[in-house]
């Protein structure tokens, strides 16, 4: 269940970074970002990771140069993504489309592909040399928008890995960018899907009014997790644990999606890692996609976040003492109040507190990934092996958040893979407790079967 620590070292010989520009000369413009794009919460740079075996009938082609001119193809059609943020009044985020690009670094690495083991799961080895902080990249306004490295393997395959500044795209737009980079580089002319800005359709409301309750932006007073002795961990959630966990699912909720029951799950079980105060309340924030919430619903090519963060909150000794049910219960009433009301609710909410970042004190956020079609991004030398999220604890706050990102098990299955970071004794108590409900049966005084759950509060 549990990733194994790695020992694996290896030498990257990276090339100079670079700036990949428009193929051709594109609009000089600004472009506001939505006001759900420029919240606190998502102002930082997110790490995602790709592996791509060797594919004999792309012999002689070097993925790099390939990726790169496609890149500078794709740019032409994508240009905001080659310009710089700025910051105006009321911290209101635009794009200067300055046309200036993207970095790229080409590198080599002294590894195979089979090095990295049969389970390709984060956190991953070398992973700074595998995705090179460029010194003075990483900052969020007048820095560039996305840093792509290329690393070719000495196997033939090659690491696609890149790093992208949050406020302009979700996983989704993300996704539907590279597809694009990804069908430049098989020949395409133009994108199968025309990029859509409309960033306005998430603008907040003249005058803006909140409607709708957003647990997410409380503001709560108390300490988050320390960020001394972090641990990352990834555990996986093929077939198997995921029907041992829907043992614990009571009959009236059986039909609740896999998403629900791991989120639950994970939060009941991170919550009795931390050892919260049982007086104390607790919140789990996840993602939910709302483009298909509008009415009509957002353009399909809409590249920018169109996600909503709703919360379920409990008291700590509640959810922890309480059946699985219970947070169960808590999360589907939570993902059931994102309307396209409650997404102009929380556009207005912005505008009218600062553009806030979520509550981070006694918050866990989780991001479903899973069906953002990452691992389908073909630049001819066929689908990721592994796409997904770099690292665990990725966000504006070390350790406060967790990405679920699919991938497939030895037998060839269809899972998840949730790599999570917490302090090391947080770590231990996590592991315990999700090993106690995959794995631990007693029997009671009446003769029931049922699995133990040992509880710290």
């Amino acid at each position: 269940m549990a990733s194994p620590s790695t020992c694996l070292v290896f030498k990257v010989h990276r090339q100079e970074p670079e700036l990949v520009a428009p193929a051709k000369t594109t609009p000089h413009e600004y472009k506001l970002l939505s006001d759900i794009d420029d919240q606190g919460g998502l102002r930082f740079q997110i790490p995602v990771i790709q592996f791509y075996q060797c594919n004999p009938s792309m012999q002689g082609k070097d993925p790099a140069r390939v990726i790169r001119e496609a890149l500078a193809q794709a740019l032409v059609f994508y240009y905001p993504f080659a310009g710089r943020l700025r910051e105006g009044p009321h911290r209101k985020l635009m794009v200067d489309c300055t046309g200036e690009g993207v970095l790229f670094i080409e590198a080599d690495a002294d590894v195979t592909l089979d090095q990295f083991g049969e389970a390709l799961q984060p956190p991953f080895p070398c992973m700074e040399e595998l995705l090179y902080d460029v010194p003075g990249s990483a900052a969020v306004v007048n820095c560039p928008l996305l840093l792509i490295q290329v690393t070719r393997l000495r196997c033939g395959g090659f690491i696609f890995a890149h790093r992208l500044n949050h406020t302009m795209s979700d996983a989704a737009g993300l996704s539907q960018f590279l597809s694009a980079i990804a069908e430049m580089a098989r020949g395409w002319l133009t994108p199968s899907i025309p990029p859509v800005w409309e960033r306005h359709l998430l603008g907040a409301r003249d005058p803006p009014r909140v409607t709708c309750k957003h647990r997410e932006y409380d503001k709560v007073e108390g300490t988050i997790v320390p960020y001394e002795d972090m641990v990352h961990r990834s555990f996986l959630f093929g077939p198997a644990e995921v029907s041992a966990l829907r043992k614990f699912v009571p009959q009236h909720l059986q039909k609740c999606s896999t998403f629900e029951l791991l989120i639950a799950c994970l939060w009941r079980c991170r919550t009795i890692a931390i050892q919260a105060n049982p007086e104390e309340e607790v919140r789990i924030i996840f993602t939910v996609n709302a483009r298909s919430k509008f009415n009509p619903p957002l353009p399909s090519g809409y590249y920018g976040n169109a996600f909503a963060l709703p919360t379920a909150v409990a008291k700590a000794g509640e959810l922890c003492e309480n059946p699985l049910g219970y947070a169960i219960e808590l999360v589907k009433q939570a993902k059931n109040d994102v309307t396209e009301e409650y997404m102009k609710s929380a556009a207005d909410l912005m505008v009218i507190k600062g553009r806030p970042h979520f509550t981070v004190v006694r918050s866990y956020a989780v991001s479903d990934v899973t069906h953002a079609g990452f691992g389908d991004v073909n630049f001819g030398w066929g689908k990721a092996v592994y796409s997904g999220v770099a690292k665990g604890g990725v966000g504006a706050i070390p350790g406060v958040s967790s990405f679920l990102t699919p991938f497939k098990n030895k037998k060839g299955e269809d899972g998840i893979v949730l790599p999570i970071t917490l302090p090391a004794q947080a770590m231990e108590i996590f592991v315990i407790e999700l090993d106690g409900m995959l794995k631990e049966i007693v029997v009671d005084k009446n003769g029931r079967k049922s699995v133990l759950i040992s509880s710290s509060l």
